[in-house]
């Protein structure tokens, strides 16, 4: 099988969504639990780092369900992909345009995990639009 192929494997959708799950459940926890400890260094409120990993706790179920599924629903596997890309421009918000002035480590940090869930919004297209094809 070559990387054309993969996102047309069954088990590719299900798979991409665990990790999903995984990750952005570290993510939660790390926000929630090290919050106070994060602030001061990214100059970012405790208040934000805490609601934020708190807000992707409901992601996270959906997220681990539908990896559990052997063939995700379509039109769910969409509202990841959706989630996922407007997470991404909030945090491109937080680190540019919001109410905030984050420090450089701040901006890296904010940065770094919305390039990790471009990947999964990329990945989750990637086998969506594969799903199409092989069904024509």
């Amino acid at each position: 099988m070559n990387m054309r192929e993969l996102p047309a494997h069954p088990r590719f959708l299900p798979r991409v969504l665990l990790v999903d799950a995984i990750a952005t459940a570290a993510s939660a926890v790390l926000l929630v639990a090290a919050a106070d400890v994060l602030a001061p260094l990214l100059q970012l409120p405790a208040g934000l780092l805490r609601g934020a990993g708190a807000a992707l706790l409901p992601f996270v179920a959906l997220v681990y369900g539908l990896s559990r599924q052997a063939v995700p629903s379509r039109a769910a596997v969409a509202v990841v992909v959706a989630i996922n890309i407007a997470w991404v421009a909030a945090s491109a918000w937080v680190a540019f345009g919001g109410m905030w002035q984050p420090s450089l480590a701040g901006i890296g940090f904010v940065l770094a995990q919305a390039c990790a869930v471009l990947v999964f919004a990329d990945l989750g297209w990637f086998g969506l639009r594969a799903r199409r094809v092989a069904r024509a």
